[in-house]
Protein backbone atom coordinates (compact mmCIF):
# COMPACT_ATOMS: atom_id res chain seq x y z
CA UNK A 1 0.00 0.00 0.00
CA UNK A 2 2.78 2.31 1.00
CA UNK A 3 4.60 1.54 -1.90
CA UNK A 4 2.35 2.15 -4.55
CA UNK A 5 1.31 5.26 -3.11
CA UNK A 6 4.89 6.66 -3.21
CA UNK A 7 4.89 5.24 -7.08
CA UNK A 8 1.52 7.22 -7.00
CA UNK A 9 3.50 10.66 -6.26
CA UNK A 10 6.47 9.69 -8.47
CA UNK A 11 4.44 9.71 -11.19
CA UNK A 12 2.24 12.71 -10.62
CA UNK A 13 6.02 15.04 -9.97
CA UNK A 14 7.55 13.38 -13.28
CA UNK A 15 4.60 14.57 -15.00
CA UNK A 16 4.12 18.24 -13.67
CA UNK A 17 8.26 18.14 -14.29
CA UNK A 18 6.94 17.59 -17.88
CA UNK A 19 4.53 19.61 -18.52
CA UNK A 20 6.61 22.60 -17.27
CA UNK A 21 9.40 21.32 -19.85
CA UNK A 22 6.42 21.27 -22.42
CA UNK A 23 5.46 24.70 -21.61
CA UNK A 24 8.72 26.21 -21.70
CA UNK A 25 9.96 25.34 -24.65
CA UNK A 26 6.52 26.15 -26.42
CA UNK A 27 6.61 29.60 -25.53
CA UNK A 28 7.19 32.39 -28.30
CA UNK A 29 10.15 34.24 -27.73
CA UNK A 30 11.79 37.16 -29.79
CA UNK A 31 14.67 38.59 -31.23
CA UNK A 32 16.48 41.61 -32.69
CA UNK A 33 16.21 43.00 -36.55
CA UNK A 34 18.04 45.22 -38.70
CA UNK A 35 16.31 46.29 -41.93
CA UNK A 36 18.03 48.28 -44.58
CA UNK A 37 15.06 48.92 -47.49
CA UNK A 38 15.84 51.22 -51.02
CA UNK A 39 12.35 52.35 -52.28
CA UNK A 40 12.05 53.89 -55.25
CA UNK A 41 8.35 54.49 -57.33
CA UNK A 42 5.30 56.56 -60.03
CA UNK A 43 2.19 55.73 -59.16
CA UNK A 44 3.67 52.03 -58.13
CA UNK A 45 6.57 51.58 -56.57
CA UNK A 46 9.08 48.93 -55.11
CA UNK A 47 11.28 47.96 -52.40
CA UNK A 48 14.07 46.26 -51.80
CA UNK A 49 17.21 45.18 -48.86
CA UNK A 50 18.67 42.94 -46.91
CA UNK A 51 19.10 42.95 -43.26
CA UNK A 52 19.79 40.82 -39.90
CA UNK A 53 17.52 38.79 -37.28
CA UNK A 54 19.63 38.07 -34.32
CA UNK A 55 17.38 35.59 -32.38
CA UNK A 56 18.73 33.21 -29.41
CA UNK A 57 22.28 34.24 -29.91
CA UNK A 58 22.72 33.88 -33.71
CA UNK A 59 22.49 35.87 -36.70
CA UNK A 60 20.27 35.07 -39.57
CA UNK A 61 20.74 37.25 -43.40
CA UNK A 62 17.54 38.22 -44.34
CA UNK A 63 15.98 39.74 -47.99
CA UNK A 64 13.34 42.30 -48.25
CA UNK A 65 10.97 42.76 -51.41
CA UNK A 66 7.63 44.82 -51.92
CA UNK A 67 4.97 46.91 -53.82
CA UNK A 68 3.81 49.74 -53.55
CA UNK A 69 0.46 51.05 -55.07
CA UNK A 70 -1.31 54.33 -54.19
CA UNK A 71 0.41 58.03 -54.64
CA UNK A 72 4.16 57.00 -54.54
CA UNK A 73 7.01 59.20 -55.89
CA UNK A 74 10.57 59.18 -55.46
CA UNK A 75 13.07 57.52 -53.87
CA UNK A 76 14.37 56.33 -50.82
CA UNK A 77 16.89 54.68 -47.68
CA UNK A 78 15.25 53.14 -44.92
CA UNK A 79 17.35 51.84 -42.26
CA UNK A 80 14.89 50.26 -39.50
CA UNK A 81 15.65 48.53 -36.43
CA UNK A 82 13.60 46.96 -33.67
CA UNK A 83 12.68 43.38 -31.81
CA UNK A 84 10.42 40.53 -33.68
CA UNK A 85 8.01 38.93 -31.22
CA UNK A 86 6.08 36.15 -30.97
CA UNK A 87 8.25 33.81 -32.84
CA UNK A 88 9.18 30.17 -32.21
CA UNK A 89 11.76 29.37 -34.57
CA UNK A 90 13.97 32.09 -37.21
CA UNK A 91 11.86 31.15 -40.05
CA UNK A 92 8.60 32.42 -38.16
CA UNK A 93 9.88 36.19 -39.47
CA UNK A 94 9.73 34.99 -42.87
CA UNK A 95 6.50 36.22 -44.23
CA UNK A 96 4.27 38.89 -46.03
CA UNK A 97 3.74 42.13 -43.70
CA UNK A 98 0.95 44.78 -45.08
CA UNK A 99 0.76 48.55 -44.15
CA UNK A 100 -1.10 50.93 -45.24
CA UNK A 101 0.02 54.59 -44.93
CA UNK A 102 1.24 58.27 -45.75
CA UNK A 103 4.52 59.92 -45.21
CA UNK A 104 6.66 62.62 -46.69
CA UNK A 105 10.75 62.43 -46.47
CA UNK A 106 12.61 65.23 -47.78
CA UNK A 107 16.29 64.52 -46.61
CA UNK A 108 16.22 62.61 -43.19
CA UNK A 109 13.19 61.61 -41.80
CA UNK A 110 12.30 59.27 -39.12
CA UNK A 111 9.96 56.01 -39.19
CA UNK A 112 8.34 53.78 -36.52
CA UNK A 113 6.05 50.88 -38.05
CA UNK A 114 4.47 47.87 -35.94
CA UNK A 115 3.66 45.01 -38.66
CA UNK A 116 1.81 41.50 -38.43
CA UNK A 117 2.28 38.55 -40.49
CA UNK A 118 0.41 35.71 -41.30
CA UNK A 119 2.34 33.35 -38.64
CA UNK A 120 1.77 36.15 -36.01
CA UNK A 121 5.65 37.73 -35.89
CA UNK A 122 5.17 41.13 -34.65
CA UNK A 123 7.45 43.45 -35.93
CA UNK A 124 8.67 46.55 -33.84
CA UNK A 125 10.57 49.08 -35.94
CA UNK A 126 12.45 52.81 -35.68
CA UNK A 127 14.87 54.43 -37.80
CA UNK A 128 15.39 56.84 -39.94
CA UNK A 129 14.40 57.84 -44.09
CA UNK A 130 16.63 59.50 -46.59
CA UNK A 131 15.64 60.58 -49.92
CA UNK A 132 12.83 62.79 -51.67
CA UNK A 133 9.62 60.10 -51.17
CA UNK A 134 6.21 61.27 -50.76
CA UNK A 135 3.65 58.14 -50.97
CA UNK A 136 -0.49 57.13 -49.66
CA UNK A 137 -0.43 54.03 -50.44
CA UNK A 138 -1.46 50.52 -49.98
CA UNK A 139 2.35 48.35 -49.38
CA UNK A 140 3.20 44.89 -48.87
CA UNK A 141 6.77 43.74 -47.12
CA UNK A 142 8.08 40.59 -47.98
CA UNK A 143 10.87 39.20 -45.66
CA UNK A 144 12.91 36.12 -46.51
CA UNK A 145 15.28 33.91 -44.48
CA UNK A 146 18.40 33.67 -46.99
Amino acid sequence: MKISHAIRIAVLALAALASVAFTSAARADEGFVQLTIYKAGWIIGGSGGTGVLTFRGRRYPLSTGGIDYGLVFGGSKTVLRGRVSNIYRPSDVAGVYGAAGAGIAVGRGARAIVLTNQKGAVLELSGHQVGLMANADLSGLAITLQ
